[in-house]
């Protein structure tokens, strides 16, 4: 009601729809509802959508603005913080199939993003750690001065830091690679076996705990393997244990496998792993699934 206040105050009319909470909103069933409620609005190529709300509203409407008429405007305003330092920058567009997460999707860069910082008051404190797994994810593959601000102080505290650090981190990474076929492939750190993780759920865990498991599974795995000094390991459960966030899971590893198979980021029998190799800086490696599936056995 505030948003749609501030629109009418400029002079425009605006309507309101509003989606089930959850990720089973992101799905081709309910965009098209969108879509449907955008013709019967009359809505034209200049009328833009505004994305209110975590990374589930903005994967949804940033897919129905981009695909509406060939292309609308999508102003995103983030209200969690996972959705502020990233899902609402750089792009991606997506929507979930039976099979898998964001499968159908585009990248169609945002109009505008608006990140009111105020709207995190009004969530619960576990919204606010579960966004702190994208956090430390950038920490871990670009900025270990980051690694040290969220071990020193309380992230909460310096949030408006924080979030402008990580919006830069993801618009430098995306500036140089926008469509994902290289670089860009550094911020997926923790997604592979969180994603497949999250799947097996049924969605029942938040993404970003999802997300901190397969980073704590992938460096220990790796710590083990002598690929990745010890530091990392030490710093990353630090950070977790410090910001309440999972470090494992009692799913079988088979599932976890079967599901990592469905990932986008699969290229063939291989697919590209992110491995830190000191704070800070991680790397991106090709591996085929039964070496995957030595690293999930190793790191569990």
């Amino acid at each position: 009601d505030a948003v749609a206040g501030i629109v009418a105050r400029a002079g425009v009319h605006a309507e309101i729809v509003t989606i089930p909470a959850g990720e089973s909103s992101k799905s081709l069933t309910q965009a098209n509802e969108l879509f449907t409620r955008a013709i019967e609005m009359g809505l034209d190529r200049k009328s833009p959508i505004i994305a209110l709300g975590g990374g589930v509203t903005g994967d949804l409407a940033g897919l129905a603005a981009s695909l509406y008429l060939r292309g609308v405007p999508c102003i995103q305003v983030p209200t969690s913080l996972l959705a502020m330092v990233d899902s609402s920058v750089g792009g991606k567009t997506a929507v979930d199939l039976p099979e898998g997460k964001n499968l159908v999707g585009t990248f169609t860069q945002p109009y505008l993003v608006l990140c009111d910082i105020t709207t995190l008051d009004t969530l619960p404190k576990e919204v606010f750690e579960e966004g702190m797994a994208e956090v430390i994810k950038y920490g871990m593959i670009r900025s270990k001065e980051l690694l040290e601000l969220l071990l020193t102080d309380d992230a909460e505290r310096k949030r408006e830091r924080v979030i402008a650090r990580c919006v830069r981190l993801k618009r430098d990474v995306v500036a140089e690679d926008e469509q994902d076929f290289g670089e860009r492939q550094i911020l997926n750190f923790g997604h592979t076996l969180g994603h497949a993780i999250e799947r097996e759920m049924n969605y029942k865990l938040f993404h970003g705990d999802c997300v901190a498991i397969g980073m704590a599974i992938m460096t220990r795995a790796l710590v083990r393997d002598g690929r990745c000094p010890e530091s990392c390991e030490k710093i990353l459960e630090k950070l977790l244990k410090k910001y309440k966030l999972p470090n494992s899971t009692e799913l079988p590893s088979e599932r976890i496998l079967a599901a990592a198979r469905a990932d986008k980021k699969r290229r063939g029998d291989s697919i590209t792993l992110i491995e830190p190799k000191t704070l800070g800086n991680c790397v991106l490696v090709k591996t085929d699934f039964a070496e995957l599936a030595r690293l999930l056995e190793l790191g569990r």
